[in-house]
């Protein structure tokens, strides 16, 4: 762009990681509503912060009351959504944090554009692989109710796609698994690949 120069900062973000004791990245929850991406991520927050880490989340309605307020659920708003939080969630791991974003994020493309701002291995993609029938009888906001009476629209799962990951780094089933093993199965994903020790 025309008159905007990239403003290098004196601390680097290499600094800002060695001050924290560890390796910044963003863990990415996808998943349908109701799949479990909200109540994981916080509480893998809360086991990285007793371990002494320095976390952020970002939620998807916490998101939409500040940052996305003016956008709403059509393919379009959603895609600018995710390319804002993409971006914010670059600025916090420049900043040396682990970031945990929990947003449905149901299209493949807006993922990989969102995978593209980070150095390999910055970006780690949680696929929450929950099944339909049972997010839709969780339905903890009764959106899937809605949604079905056509009062929702363009709603994942119902009347809008969501596009599986073809690779992601962790897949948790929360049908099948507890909330403590799906915690375990990310903090040891971190350890494996040195994020965190």
């Amino acid at each position: 762009m025309a008159n905007i120069v990239w403003q290098d900062h004196v601390v680097t973000k290499q600094q800002r990681s060695e001050q924290k004791g560890q390796k910044p990245c963003l863990i990415w929850f996808t998943g349908l509503s109701g799949a479990g991406k909200s109540t994981i991520a916080n509480e893998l927050e809360l086991e990285l912060y007793r371990r002494g880490q320095h976390t952020y989340i970002l939620d998807g309605d916490n998101v939409r009351h500040g940052l996305s307020k003016d956008l709403g659920f059509c393919d379009a708003d959603r895609e600018e959504n995710i390319r804002r939080i993409g971006e914010a969630s670059r600025l916090f791991v420049e900043a040396g944090l682990i970031v945990i974003s929990a947003f449905i994020s149901p299209f493949r493309s807006d993922r990989r554009i969102a995978r593209e701002l980070f150095a390999p291995g910055e970006f780690i993609e949680v696929y929450m692989s929950a099944p339909l029938t049972v997010c839709e009888a969780r339905d903890p906001k009764g959106l899937y109710k809605k949604a079905r009476c056509g009062d929702l629209k363009h709603f994942t799962g119902i009347d809008s796609p969501y596009e599986v990951p073809e690779d992601a780094e962790v897949s948790l089933n929360t049908a099948q698994k507890s909330i403590k093993a799906c915690v375990k199965q990310i903090i040891d994903y971190l350890i494996a690949h040195d994020r965190i020790k």
